[in-house]
């Protein structure tokens, strides 16, 4: 679902770009008709890029505010790095965000942190 949002996001970018070439055109040529319709199209993309946009950090702030939730959390160490698949086996439930992803810099991460229910 991530993705889809994403490549629509992407696409509706992709058509405003045109718009935005093809208007110095429209405006050297003088036609209003054709201008209007330019800038009404514009508009909802605009607002289409907007609403998708939002939706998508709601996602995201949602997926946070679970993880805030959780009672335990705490940086993961460069050994325990090396070794991700025991550490998840050894403790169940453990989430890990790597602060370069989206979720990560929501939440405002400055090392790969894990989050679980018990501690760990």
């Amino acid at each position: 679902m991530k993705e889809q949002e994403k490549a629509e996001i992407k696409r509706l970018s992709d058509q405003l770009d045109a718009l935005n070439h093809k208007e110095p055109q429209l405006l050297e040529s003088g036609d209003a008709e054709k201008l209007g319709e330019l800038l009404k199209e514009k508009e909802t993309l605009v607002n289409e890029i907007d609403r998708l946009r939002n939706v998508r950090e709601q996602k995201l702030s949602k997926e946070a505010q679970n993880l805030q939730q959780l009672p335990f959390s705490r940086t993961i160490t460069k050994k325990e790095q090396a070794n991700m698949g025991a550490l998840k086996k050894s403790v169940r439930g453990l989430v890990v965000v790597h602060p370069m992803t989206a979720l990560g810099r929501e939440l405002g991460l400055k090392e790969m942190t894990g989050y679980a229910k018990k501690p760990f």
